[in-house]
């Protein structure tokens, strides 16, 4: 699936979820769930209903990205931290006393007595609006490229006077991409968020403001900046952003025109609006009664009435503009701070909170209808009564071999026809009512039986393949059996069929003593045409490995999806844009060029003949020929 050209995000997820429940059926049922996406499989007993069923067992389940701490990282983090402190105290050190002592009663002097509004009503469009105390809140659930927030406060007896100023306070948070705060995940910058408009009313009449500040917006978006006061303006497409400065708190004050009384309900309306999801996803609305004339902070996080005078002498020495000399160490120290690796997981939604999935007609996206409860296809033995609804009661049930036989079977076939070339169903991904019945039925069941009291051991089952007689035997075929039996069903014969492209390079390389032994590690880039990645999209770059790497097998070569390894696709490999259950198998004049012509190719001829040509033997590579 691609998004790069932009999509909405719902629709994206429904289509990752198709393509998820095809794999899974064609994976682990071996039968053509897709065509139940658009109406009941016309020959398998798979109904519609059944296939929005298996994919709200997979549809409900976010996949935030987290940090994955390792002690080394956290060594260099905390000697990273012993550094900053010094960096801190050294900067303090420079401070003129003098003039932090009158920018400080500058700052308290401006200063305003801001008050947390705990919300009475929280709704929104499709997001889930959590208030998670101190009037922060919180959103989480899926996210649209037009979500509206919608608050509503009880305004306290504590604010007495007219209500002159309201703040918005948009909060970092772990749980959020990048450290938010925004809810922005693909296409724009994670962490981002685009506040499009603000409205209020209290007890029912219209707010209106007359000024706007923030700490900090994006100097340069579309044909202006987005910077505070577009919200105020009527137009959906300008807005705040606070993008480039990901991971830190920002805020964004309002001055109310004609201050009403601060008192009755306050409701208070957030629109976020781009061509991504721009919501945001930690935040914190406060009031104030002060007659001052209330402006964004400069530094969010640090309020002059109440802040410790370190924090506030920090604060000074990171905006203060005779100190931006000396702050440049510590500012050029932050910049080198260690991060965790980031992996990608998946979390089950909390169970008050559920992923609605709908039947969609005719597989259309836009004509959800009713609601499916998740379940497995009901031709299916169901699980044991009680287990969960979720992704784990549901992998467990795909290798219950007395639930789904079908699953072992699966796993057999396709060993045995990596071996043969063909399995003993023939369609290797499907074992449905259309498939071809098995050419050796009773030895499908027993090698599946076999595969499932040992373990499920691939390991075990291949040897066991490997070490068979009709395995071992001759590859050798008379005219009369090769017309009697071409495609060897009845296994009269040894497997002889065309290896796979990786494969070939790999047996190539191994022949020649050029194939490297080494396991695991980063992709490799062995060498091809530069023109295979010359009119590429993204990085057309492609340097071939040096030294080892160069001959590393064939598992380790990096894929480039919209450049796929030129000689894996001549020998009919996969693009790797979707699941196959098998491999087309042609013969062309292009692969016999390739394996004549190919600089990889043309090295392994060279290193064979190099081999035969030393009667020592000793001239091959890590694995020379005996």
């Amino acid at each position: 699936l691609n998004e790069e050209g932009g999509i909405d995000p719902l629709e994206y997820r429904f289509l990752a979820m198709v393509d998820r429940v095809n794999t899974t059926g064609t994976v682990w049922l071996g039968l053509t769930v897709g065509c139940a996406q658009c109406h009941t499989h016309k020959y398998d007993p798979i109904t519609q209903t059944d296939y929005y069923a298996m994919m709200a067992l997979l549809d409900n389940a976010d996949e935030p990205a987290i940090a994955v701490p390792d002690p080394a990282t956290e060594a260099k983090l905390a000697e990273h931290e012993k550094l900053t402190a010094a960096a801190e105290a050294e900067l303090i050190g420079k401070i003129d006393a003098g003039k932090f002592a009158a920018w400080l009663a500058a700052e308290r002097e401006k200063a305003v007595e801001w008050t947390p509004l705990a919300p009475a009503s929280l709704k929104s469009n499709l997001p889930r609006l959590a208030h998670e105390g101190d009037g922060v809140v919180f959103a989480s659930g899926d996210f649209t490229k037009r979500d509206l927030f919608e608050l509503e406060f009880d305004l306290p007896a504590s604010l007495s006077g007219n209500l002159t100023a309201l703040r918005l306070e948009a909060l970092p948070d772990e749980r959020l991409p990048a450290g938010g705060p925004g809810a922005a995940y693909y296409e724009g910058r994670s962490g981002d968020f685009f506040l499009s408009e603000v409205k209020a009313t209290l007890d029912g009449k219209p707010v209106a403001f007359d000024g706007a500040s923030h700490d900090f917006g994006k100097i340069y978006i579309g044909n202006g900046g987005a910077e505070a006061k577009n919200v105020l303006d009527g137009d959906g497409s300008t807005g705040w952003s606070t993008a480039t400065r990901e991971g830190e708190p920002h805020e964004l004050v309002l001055n109310v025109a004609a201050p009403p009384k601060a008192a009755g309900r306050l409701k208070v309306e957030l629109l976020f609006e781009r061509h991504f999801v721009a919501a945001l996803g930690k935040f914190r609305l406060s009031a104030t009664v002060s007659p001052k004339s209330a402006v964004a902070r400069v530094q969010p996080a640090v309020d002059p009435l109440v802040a410790p005078e370190r924090e506030m002498k920090l604060a000074y020495a990171r905006t203060a503009t005779e100190m931006a000399e000396a702050r440049k160490p510590l500012e050029a120290l932050e910049k080198r701070r260690p991060e965790f690796p980031m992996t990608l997981v998946m979390q089950e939604r909390p169970a008050d909170n559920p992923r609605v999935t709908r039947r969609h007609h005719r597989g259309e996206y836009l004509k959800g209808e009713e609601v499916v409860a998740p379940g497995v296809p009901k031709i299916f033995a169901p699980p044991p009564e009680g287990a969960p609804v979720n992704r784990l009661a549901f992998a467990q049930w795909l290798v219950d071999a007395e639930r789904n036989p079908l699953a072992a079977r699966l796993a057999v076939n396709r060993a045995w026809r990596a071996f043969f070339g063909r399995g003993l169903v023939n369609t290797a991904g499907d074992l449905g009512v259309q498939a071809p019945l098995p050419d050796h039925p009773e030895l499908l069941d027993w090698l599946a039986v076999e595969f499932v009291e040992k373990g499920w051991s691939l390991k075990n089952l291949h040897r066991l393949i490997v070490g068979s007689a009709v395995y071992r035997q001759s590859s050798r075929v008379s005219p009369e059996l090769l017309a009697r039996d071409p495609d060897n069903a009845l296994l009269a014969r040894g497997p002889r069929f065309r290896l796979e492209g990786e494969i070939v390079r790999d047996a190539a390389l191994r022949a020649a003593g050029l194939l490297s032994p080494k396991i695991g590690g980063p992709s490799v880039y062995p060498p091809q045409p530069r023109s295979v990645v010359a009119v590429a999209y993204s990085a057309p770059k492609w340097d071939p490995s040096p030294g080892e790497d160069r001959h590393r097998r064939s598992l380790y070569t990096f894929a480039k999806r919209t450049a796929p390894f030129a000689a894996y696709l001549t020998f009919d490999g996969p693009t790797g844009e979707s699941c196959i259950a098998r491999r087309d198998r042609s013969n062309t004049p292009l692969q016999a060029l390739t394996l004549l012509n190919d600089e990889m190719f043309l090295e392994a001829a060279r290193a064979l003949a190099k081999n035969a040509l030393d009667p020592t033997g000793l001239s091959g590579g890590p694995n020379p020929v005996g």
